[in-house]
Protein backbone atom coordinates (compact mmCIF):
# COMPACT_ATOMS: atom_id res chain seq x y z
CA UNK A 1 0.00 0.00 0.00
CA UNK A 2 1.14 3.51 -0.83
CA UNK A 3 1.37 6.24 1.78
CA UNK A 4 -0.08 8.93 -0.51
CA UNK A 5 -1.83 9.20 -3.86
CA UNK A 6 -2.00 12.68 -5.34
CA UNK A 7 -4.64 13.31 -7.98
CA UNK A 8 -3.40 16.01 -10.34
CA UNK A 9 0.16 16.95 -11.35
CA UNK A 10 -0.22 20.72 -11.43
CA UNK A 11 1.89 23.04 -9.25
CA UNK A 12 0.08 21.99 -6.09
CA UNK A 13 0.01 18.28 -6.86
CA UNK A 14 3.50 17.68 -8.18
CA UNK A 15 5.10 19.80 -5.44
CA UNK A 16 3.12 17.93 -2.78
CA UNK A 17 4.15 14.59 -4.27
CA UNK A 18 7.84 15.55 -4.34
CA UNK A 19 7.80 16.93 -0.80
CA UNK A 20 6.02 13.81 0.48
CA UNK A 21 8.67 11.64 -1.16
CA UNK A 22 11.39 13.73 0.48
CA UNK A 23 9.71 13.00 3.80
CA UNK A 24 10.01 9.26 3.18
CA UNK A 25 6.52 8.49 1.91
CA UNK A 26 5.74 6.07 -0.92
CA UNK A 27 3.92 8.32 -3.37
CA UNK A 28 2.05 8.05 -6.66
CA UNK A 29 0.77 11.04 -8.65
CA UNK A 30 -2.06 10.59 -11.14
CA UNK A 31 -2.31 12.88 -14.19
CA UNK A 32 -4.74 12.47 -17.08
CA UNK A 33 -2.89 14.81 -19.47
CA UNK A 34 0.03 13.52 -21.51
CA UNK A 35 2.44 15.99 -19.88
CA UNK A 36 2.99 16.90 -16.24
CA UNK A 37 2.64 20.39 -14.85
CA UNK A 38 -1.09 20.99 -14.95
CA UNK A 39 -2.80 24.05 -16.40
CA UNK A 40 -0.10 26.39 -15.10
CA UNK A 41 2.83 24.85 -16.93
CA UNK A 42 1.01 23.57 -20.00
CA UNK A 43 -1.74 26.05 -20.90
CA UNK A 44 -1.64 28.85 -18.34
CA UNK A 45 1.04 30.66 -16.35
CA UNK A 46 4.11 29.60 -18.30
CA UNK A 47 2.96 29.88 -21.93
CA UNK A 48 1.21 33.17 -21.22
CA UNK A 49 4.39 34.62 -19.71
CA UNK A 50 6.41 33.41 -22.68
CA UNK A 51 4.03 35.24 -25.03
CA UNK A 52 3.95 38.31 -22.81
CA UNK A 53 7.74 38.56 -22.95
CA UNK A 54 7.91 37.90 -26.69
CA UNK A 55 5.17 40.38 -27.50
CA UNK A 56 6.74 43.01 -25.24
CA UNK A 57 10.06 42.62 -27.05
CA UNK A 58 8.21 43.05 -30.36
CA UNK A 59 6.57 46.23 -29.07
CA UNK A 60 9.87 47.58 -27.78
CA UNK A 61 11.60 46.86 -31.08
CA UNK A 62 8.89 48.72 -32.97
CA UNK A 63 8.31 51.62 -30.60
CA UNK A 64 11.26 52.07 -28.24
CA UNK A 65 14.48 50.89 -29.85
CA UNK A 66 14.91 54.12 -31.80
CA UNK A 67 15.23 56.11 -28.57
CA UNK A 68 18.26 53.95 -27.73
CA UNK A 69 19.89 54.64 -31.08
CA UNK A 70 18.95 51.22 -32.44
CA UNK A 71 17.54 51.15 -35.95
CA UNK A 72 15.69 47.98 -36.88
CA UNK A 73 13.34 46.75 -39.58
CA UNK A 74 10.91 44.71 -37.50
CA UNK A 75 8.33 42.20 -38.67
CA UNK A 76 6.29 39.59 -36.85
CA UNK A 77 6.85 35.85 -37.31
CA UNK A 78 4.00 34.52 -35.18
CA UNK A 79 4.70 30.85 -35.87
CA UNK A 80 8.26 31.20 -34.54
CA UNK A 81 6.96 33.06 -31.47
CA UNK A 82 4.50 30.25 -30.81
CA UNK A 83 7.17 27.62 -31.34
CA UNK A 84 9.40 29.28 -28.76
CA UNK A 85 6.49 29.35 -26.32
CA UNK A 86 5.93 25.63 -26.85
CA UNK A 87 9.63 24.89 -26.34
CA UNK A 88 9.59 26.72 -23.01
CA UNK A 89 6.59 24.66 -21.92
CA UNK A 90 8.10 21.35 -23.06
CA UNK A 91 11.33 22.04 -21.22
CA UNK A 92 9.55 22.69 -17.95
CA UNK A 93 7.06 19.81 -18.15
CA UNK A 94 9.87 17.35 -18.94
CA UNK A 95 11.71 18.84 -15.97
CA UNK A 96 8.85 17.82 -13.66
CA UNK A 97 9.08 14.28 -15.03
CA UNK A 98 12.79 14.18 -14.17
CA UNK A 99 12.05 15.48 -10.67
CA UNK A 100 9.56 12.63 -10.19
CA UNK A 101 12.22 10.10 -11.17
CA UNK A 102 14.84 11.76 -8.97
CA UNK A 103 12.57 11.67 -5.92
CA UNK A 104 11.00 8.27 -6.54
CA UNK A 105 7.46 9.52 -7.23
CA UNK A 106 5.43 7.07 -9.30
CA UNK A 107 3.79 8.79 -12.26
CA UNK A 108 0.45 7.16 -13.08
CA UNK A 109 -1.20 8.22 -16.35
CA UNK A 110 -4.98 8.30 -16.61
CA UNK A 111 -8.22 9.70 -15.21
CA UNK A 112 -8.85 9.12 -11.51
CA UNK A 113 -12.06 8.26 -9.71
CA UNK A 114 -12.13 7.85 -5.94
CA UNK A 115 -14.00 4.68 -5.02
CA UNK A 116 -13.57 5.03 -1.26
CA UNK A 117 -11.23 6.62 1.24
CA UNK A 118 -7.85 5.19 0.32
CA UNK A 119 -8.93 3.64 -2.98
CA UNK A 120 -8.58 5.19 -6.45
CA UNK A 121 -9.37 3.70 -9.84
CA UNK A 122 -7.32 5.01 -12.78
CA UNK A 123 -8.63 4.62 -16.33
CA UNK A 124 -6.47 5.08 -19.43
CA UNK A 125 -7.19 3.92 -22.99
CA UNK A 126 -9.61 1.26 -21.78
CA UNK A 127 -7.28 -0.19 -19.13
CA UNK A 128 -8.00 0.09 -15.43
CA UNK A 129 -5.64 0.29 -12.48
CA UNK A 130 -6.48 0.28 -8.79
CA UNK A 131 -4.35 2.18 -6.28
CA UNK A 132 -4.61 1.97 -2.51
CA UNK A 133 -3.07 4.45 -0.11
CA UNK A 134 -3.29 5.64 3.47
CA UNK A 135 -4.03 9.18 2.26
CA UNK A 136 -5.53 10.70 -0.91
CA UNK A 137 -4.87 14.29 -1.96
CA UNK A 138 -7.13 16.06 -4.47
CA UNK A 139 -5.14 18.62 -6.47
CA UNK A 140 -7.12 18.73 -9.69
CA UNK A 141 -7.05 22.50 -10.15
CA UNK A 142 -9.60 24.54 -12.04
CA UNK A 143 -11.14 25.06 -15.48
CA UNK A 144 -12.27 28.24 -17.26
CA UNK A 145 -15.69 29.45 -16.15
CA UNK A 146 -18.38 29.69 -18.81
CA UNK A 147 -20.68 32.56 -19.69
CA UNK A 148 -24.35 32.19 -20.71
CA UNK A 149 -24.89 33.03 -24.36
CA UNK A 150 -21.30 32.26 -25.33
CA UNK A 151 -20.77 28.76 -26.66
CA UNK A 152 -17.03 28.15 -26.71
CA UNK A 153 -16.12 26.56 -30.04
CA UNK A 154 -12.35 26.93 -29.69
CA UNK A 155 -12.08 28.98 -32.87
CA UNK A 156 -14.32 32.05 -32.74
CA UNK A 157 -15.36 32.04 -29.08
CA UNK A 158 -12.42 30.84 -27.01
CA UNK A 159 -10.99 30.42 -23.54
CA UNK A 160 -7.46 31.28 -22.46
CA UNK A 161 -6.28 27.89 -23.74
CA UNK A 162 -7.08 28.71 -27.38
CA UNK A 163 -6.06 32.37 -27.01
CA UNK A 164 -2.53 31.16 -26.29
CA UNK A 165 -2.34 29.48 -29.67
CA UNK A 166 -4.04 31.67 -32.30
CA UNK A 167 -2.57 31.00 -35.74
CA UNK A 168 -2.93 34.65 -36.69
CA UNK A 169 -3.38 38.04 -35.07
CA UNK A 170 -7.11 38.86 -34.78
CA UNK A 171 -7.88 42.17 -36.42
CA UNK A 172 -10.50 42.83 -33.72
CA UNK A 173 -10.57 40.94 -30.43
CA UNK A 174 -13.17 41.17 -27.66
CA UNK A 175 -12.02 40.18 -24.19
CA UNK A 176 -14.78 39.57 -21.66
CA UNK A 177 -13.36 40.12 -18.18
CA UNK A 178 -10.72 42.55 -16.91
CA UNK A 179 -8.99 40.25 -14.47
CA UNK A 180 -5.48 38.87 -14.77
CA UNK A 181 -6.19 36.51 -17.67
CA UNK A 182 -8.13 39.04 -19.72
CA UNK A 183 -5.64 41.85 -19.20
CA UNK A 184 -2.59 39.70 -19.86
CA UNK A 185 -3.84 38.03 -23.03
CA UNK A 186 -5.46 41.26 -24.20
CA UNK A 187 -2.04 42.87 -23.81
CA UNK A 188 -0.34 40.15 -25.83
CA UNK A 189 -2.58 40.51 -28.85
CA UNK A 190 -2.74 44.31 -28.64
CA UNK A 191 1.07 44.44 -28.79
CA UNK A 192 1.02 42.18 -31.83
CA UNK A 193 -1.41 44.45 -33.66
CA UNK A 194 -4.94 43.48 -32.68
CA UNK A 195 -7.64 46.05 -31.92
CA UNK A 196 -8.51 44.84 -28.42
CA UNK A 197 -11.71 45.75 -26.58
CA UNK A 198 -12.18 44.70 -22.95
CA UNK A 199 -15.66 44.45 -21.45
CA UNK A 200 -15.99 44.33 -17.66
CA UNK A 201 -19.21 44.24 -15.67
CA UNK A 202 -17.58 46.04 -12.71
CA UNK A 203 -16.68 49.72 -12.75
CA UNK A 204 -12.94 48.99 -12.59
CA UNK A 205 -10.27 46.62 -13.84
CA UNK A 206 -8.23 44.23 -11.68
CA UNK A 207 -10.80 43.68 -8.95
CA UNK A 208 -9.20 42.78 -5.64
CA UNK A 209 -6.12 44.93 -6.22
CA UNK A 210 -5.53 48.42 -4.88
CA UNK A 211 -8.11 50.64 -6.60
CA UNK A 212 -5.77 53.56 -7.27
CA UNK A 213 -3.10 51.40 -8.86
CA UNK A 214 -5.68 49.44 -10.84
CA UNK A 215 -6.96 52.70 -12.33
CA UNK A 216 -3.40 53.72 -13.16
CA UNK A 217 -2.86 50.35 -14.86
CA UNK A 218 -5.97 50.86 -16.95
CA UNK A 219 -4.73 54.24 -18.13
CA UNK A 220 -1.37 52.77 -19.07
CA UNK A 221 -3.01 49.97 -21.05
CA UNK A 222 -5.26 52.49 -22.80
CA UNK A 223 -2.16 54.35 -23.94
CA UNK A 224 -0.99 51.04 -25.39
CA UNK A 225 -4.14 50.75 -27.48
CA UNK A 226 -6.58 48.69 -25.41
CA UNK A 227 -10.16 49.97 -25.19
CA UNK A 228 -12.09 49.43 -21.95
CA UNK A 229 -15.84 49.31 -21.49
CA UNK A 230 -16.55 49.22 -17.79
CA UNK A 231 -19.91 48.67 -16.08
CA UNK A 232 -20.88 46.79 -19.23
CA UNK A 233 -21.89 43.24 -20.03
CA UNK A 234 -21.76 40.95 -23.04
CA UNK A 235 -25.17 39.35 -23.54
CA UNK A 236 -24.59 36.83 -26.28
CA UNK A 237 -22.65 35.89 -29.41
CA UNK A 238 -23.56 34.63 -32.87
CA UNK A 239 -21.01 33.37 -35.39
CA UNK A 240 -21.67 34.49 -38.97
CA UNK A 241 -19.29 34.29 -41.93
CA UNK A 242 -16.22 33.76 -39.78
CA UNK A 243 -17.12 36.77 -37.61
CA UNK A 244 -18.66 36.95 -34.16
CA UNK A 245 -21.62 39.26 -33.58
CA UNK A 246 -21.76 40.23 -29.92
CA UNK A 247 -24.54 42.05 -28.10
CA UNK A 248 -23.17 44.50 -25.55
CA UNK A 249 -25.09 46.28 -22.79
CA UNK A 250 -23.79 49.41 -21.10
CA UNK A 251 -26.16 51.13 -18.70
CA UNK A 252 -29.20 49.71 -20.46
CA UNK A 253 -27.97 50.80 -23.88
CA UNK A 254 -27.49 47.77 -26.13
CA UNK A 255 -25.46 47.50 -29.31
CA UNK A 256 -24.25 44.76 -31.62
CA UNK A 257 -20.64 44.68 -32.82
CA UNK A 258 -18.48 42.37 -34.92
CA UNK A 259 -15.21 40.77 -33.79
CA UNK A 260 -12.85 38.20 -35.23
CA UNK A 261 -12.44 36.42 -31.94
CA UNK A 262 -14.04 36.58 -28.50
CA UNK A 263 -12.06 35.57 -25.43
CA UNK A 264 -14.19 34.58 -22.44
CA UNK A 265 -12.06 35.35 -19.36
CA UNK A 266 -14.61 35.56 -16.56
CA UNK A 267 -12.71 33.49 -14.01
CA UNK A 268 -12.26 29.83 -13.26
CA UNK A 269 -14.20 27.10 -11.48
CA UNK A 270 -12.93 24.25 -9.29
CA UNK A 271 -12.40 21.14 -11.42
CA UNK A 272 -13.78 18.10 -9.63
CA UNK A 273 -15.65 16.49 -12.52
CA UNK A 274 -16.01 12.69 -12.43
CA UNK A 275 -13.93 12.27 -9.27
CA UNK A 276 -16.81 10.58 -7.45
CA UNK A 277 -17.05 13.18 -4.69
CA UNK A 278 -20.85 13.18 -4.59
CA UNK A 279 -21.07 9.44 -3.97
CA UNK A 280 -18.42 9.67 -1.27
CA UNK A 281 -20.21 12.54 0.49
CA UNK A 282 -17.31 14.97 0.25
CA UNK A 283 -18.75 18.33 1.34
CA UNK A 284 -18.53 21.32 -1.02
CA UNK A 285 -19.63 24.90 -0.65
CA UNK A 286 -22.07 26.90 -2.80
CA UNK A 287 -19.30 27.66 -5.31
CA UNK A 288 -18.37 24.02 -5.75
CA UNK A 289 -15.18 24.25 -3.69
CA UNK A 290 -14.20 21.31 -1.52
CA UNK A 291 -14.55 22.11 2.15
CA UNK A 292 -11.54 21.35 4.36
CA UNK A 293 -10.41 21.69 7.94
CA UNK A 294 -7.21 23.27 9.28
CA UNK A 295 -5.22 20.21 8.16
CA UNK A 296 -6.63 20.28 4.59
CA UNK A 297 -8.76 17.22 5.31
CA UNK A 298 -12.16 17.00 3.68
CA UNK A 299 -15.34 15.83 5.37
CA UNK A 300 -14.24 12.27 4.54
CA UNK A 301 -11.31 11.16 6.75
CA UNK A 302 -8.21 10.30 4.77
CA UNK A 303 -9.10 12.50 1.79
CA UNK A 304 -7.42 15.90 1.53
CA UNK A 305 -7.63 18.81 -0.92
CA UNK A 306 -5.49 21.80 -1.91
CA UNK A 307 -5.20 24.50 -4.55
CA UNK A 308 -7.93 25.74 -6.83
CA UNK A 309 -10.48 23.18 -5.62
CA UNK A 310 -10.59 24.77 -2.14
CA UNK A 311 -11.24 28.29 -0.86
CA UNK A 312 -8.87 31.15 -1.54
CA UNK A 313 -7.27 32.73 -4.59
CA UNK A 314 -6.62 30.44 -7.54
CA UNK A 315 -2.86 30.92 -7.68
CA UNK A 316 -0.18 28.35 -8.49
CA UNK A 317 2.10 29.41 -5.63
CA UNK A 318 -0.78 29.27 -3.16
CA UNK A 319 -1.42 25.67 -4.25
CA UNK A 320 2.27 24.84 -3.85
CA UNK A 321 2.36 26.19 -0.30
CA UNK A 322 -0.77 24.24 0.58
CA UNK A 323 0.62 21.05 -0.92
CA UNK A 324 3.81 21.33 1.12
CA UNK A 325 1.92 22.19 4.32
CA UNK A 326 -0.54 19.34 3.84
CA UNK A 327 2.05 16.59 3.44
CA UNK A 328 4.24 18.00 6.21
CA UNK A 329 1.23 17.79 8.53
CA UNK A 330 0.70 14.20 7.41
CA UNK A 331 4.31 13.52 8.32
CA UNK A 332 3.82 14.95 11.80
CA UNK A 333 5.49 18.25 11.11
CA UNK A 334 4.15 21.79 11.62
CA UNK A 335 2.86 22.63 8.15
CA UNK A 336 1.32 26.09 7.85
CA UNK A 337 0.27 28.62 5.20
CA UNK A 338 0.16 32.33 5.97
CA UNK A 339 -2.55 33.48 3.59
CA UNK A 340 -1.81 37.11 4.40
CA UNK A 341 1.57 36.61 2.75
CA UNK A 342 0.43 35.20 -0.60
CA UNK A 343 1.37 37.65 -3.37
CA UNK A 344 -0.77 38.23 -6.44
CA UNK A 345 0.47 39.53 -9.79
CA UNK A 346 -0.91 40.69 -13.13
CA UNK A 347 1.91 40.39 -15.68
CA UNK A 348 0.99 43.25 -17.96
CA UNK A 349 3.34 46.12 -18.77
CA UNK A 350 3.58 47.71 -16.29
CA UNK A 351 3.08 44.79 -13.93
CA UNK A 352 0.71 45.04 -10.99
CA UNK A 353 1.62 43.12 -7.84
CA UNK A 354 0.13 43.02 -4.36
CA UNK A 355 0.53 41.28 -1.03
CA UNK A 356 -1.41 41.74 2.18
CA UNK A 357 -4.24 44.21 2.66
CA UNK A 358 -5.20 47.26 0.66
CA UNK A 359 -5.71 50.39 2.78
CA UNK A 360 -9.48 49.93 2.49
CA UNK A 361 -9.24 46.32 3.72
CA UNK A 362 -6.94 47.33 6.57
CA UNK A 363 -9.36 50.01 7.73
CA UNK A 364 -12.27 47.57 7.46
CA UNK A 365 -10.30 45.22 9.72
CA UNK A 366 -10.08 47.97 12.34
CA UNK A 367 -6.63 49.39 11.68
CA UNK A 368 -5.74 53.05 11.59
CA UNK A 369 -3.24 53.23 8.76
CA UNK A 370 -0.42 55.32 7.43
CA UNK A 371 0.47 55.15 3.74
CA UNK A 372 3.74 55.74 1.96
CA UNK A 373 4.06 55.98 -1.83
CA UNK A 374 6.92 56.49 -4.25
CA UNK A 375 6.69 56.94 -8.05
CA UNK A 376 8.95 55.11 -10.48
CA UNK A 377 9.25 58.44 -12.28
CA UNK A 378 11.66 59.42 -9.49
CA UNK A 379 13.61 56.15 -9.53
CA UNK A 380 16.94 56.30 -11.36
CA UNK A 381 16.93 52.72 -12.65
CA UNK A 382 13.36 53.01 -13.90
CA UNK A 383 14.24 56.18 -15.78
CA UNK A 384 17.27 54.47 -17.33
CA UNK A 385 15.00 51.61 -18.42
CA UNK A 386 12.51 54.05 -19.90
CA UNK A 387 9.86 52.87 -17.42
CA UNK A 388 8.11 55.89 -15.97
CA UNK A 389 4.64 54.52 -15.13
CA UNK A 390 3.57 53.31 -11.72
CA UNK A 391 4.53 53.56 -8.07
CA UNK A 392 4.99 51.61 -4.86
CA UNK A 393 2.41 51.93 -2.10
CA UNK A 394 2.95 50.65 1.44
CA UNK A 395 0.15 50.37 3.98
CA UNK A 396 1.29 50.28 7.61
CA UNK A 397 -0.47 50.24 10.97
CA UNK A 398 -0.39 53.79 12.37
CA UNK A 399 0.29 52.63 15.93
CA UNK A 400 2.80 49.79 15.48
CA UNK A 401 4.24 50.64 12.02
CA UNK A 402 3.74 46.98 11.04
CA UNK A 403 3.46 46.52 7.28
CA UNK A 404 -0.08 45.41 6.44
CA UNK A 405 0.09 45.53 2.65
CA UNK A 406 2.35 46.44 -0.25
CA UNK A 407 1.19 47.27 -3.76
CA UNK A 408 3.45 47.81 -6.76
CA UNK A 409 2.58 49.03 -10.23
CA UNK A 410 5.66 49.22 -12.39
CA UNK A 411 8.52 47.39 -14.08
CA UNK A 412 9.24 43.93 -12.65
CA UNK A 413 6.68 44.37 -9.90
CA UNK A 414 6.42 40.57 -9.83
CA UNK A 415 10.01 40.42 -8.55
CA UNK A 416 9.82 43.44 -6.26
CA UNK A 417 6.84 42.00 -4.39
CA UNK A 418 9.04 39.24 -2.95
CA UNK A 419 10.73 41.67 -0.56
CA UNK A 420 7.32 42.88 0.57
CA UNK A 421 6.08 39.32 1.06
CA UNK A 422 9.09 38.56 3.23
CA UNK A 423 8.38 41.69 5.27
CA UNK A 424 4.80 40.65 5.92
CA UNK A 425 5.78 37.03 6.67
CA UNK A 426 8.17 38.26 9.39
CA UNK A 427 5.84 40.99 10.69
CA UNK A 428 8.29 43.71 9.67
CA UNK A 429 7.65 47.39 10.15
CA UNK A 430 7.96 50.05 7.48
CA UNK A 431 10.97 51.27 9.46
CA UNK A 432 12.61 47.85 9.01
CA UNK A 433 12.39 48.17 5.24
CA UNK A 434 13.50 51.80 5.35
CA UNK A 435 16.64 50.92 7.36
CA UNK A 436 17.83 48.22 4.91
CA UNK A 437 20.46 49.30 2.37
CA UNK A 438 19.23 48.74 -1.18
CA UNK A 439 21.72 48.61 -4.05
CA UNK A 440 21.83 51.73 -6.20
CA UNK A 441 20.58 52.14 -8.83
CA UNK A 442 17.83 49.53 -8.63
CA UNK A 443 14.08 49.35 -8.95
CA UNK A 444 13.97 47.99 -5.40
CA UNK A 445 14.97 51.40 -4.08
CA UNK A 446 11.40 52.48 -4.81
CA UNK A 447 10.22 50.03 -2.14
CA UNK A 448 12.59 51.55 0.39
CA UNK A 449 11.53 55.09 -0.53
CA UNK A 450 7.86 54.15 -0.08
CA UNK A 451 8.73 52.75 3.35
CA UNK A 452 10.48 56.03 4.22
CA UNK A 453 7.40 57.89 2.97
CA UNK A 454 5.23 56.13 5.55
CA UNK A 455 6.99 58.34 8.10
CA UNK A 456 7.09 61.34 5.78
CA UNK A 457 10.81 61.21 5.14
CA UNK A 458 11.28 59.94 1.60
CA UNK A 459 14.55 61.34 0.25
CA UNK A 460 13.93 61.46 -3.50
CA UNK A 461 10.48 62.99 -3.74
Amino acid sequence: MLDLVVIGAGPGGYVAAIRAAQLGMRVACIEKADALGGTCLRIGCIPSKALLDSSELYREARERFAAHGIRADVSLDLSTMMRRKDQVVTGLTSGVSMLFKKNGVEHVRGSARIEAAGVVEVVRAGSRQRLEARHLLIATGSAPATLPGFDVDGTHVVTSTEALAFDGVPSRLLVIGAGAVGLELGSVWARLGSDVHVVEMLDRVAAGFDADLATALQRSLERQGLTFRLSATAKGATVRDDRVEVTLDAGGQTSTEDFDRVLVAVGRRPFTDDLGLEALGVARDARGRVEIDARFQTSVPGIYAIGDVIRGPMLAHKAQEEGIACVELLAGQAGHVNYQAIPNVIYTSPELASVGWTDAEARAAGHEVRIGTFPFLANGRARALGERDGRVKIVADARTDRVLGVHVLGPRASELIAEATLAIEFSASAEDIARIAHAHPTLAEAVREAALAVDGRSIHQ
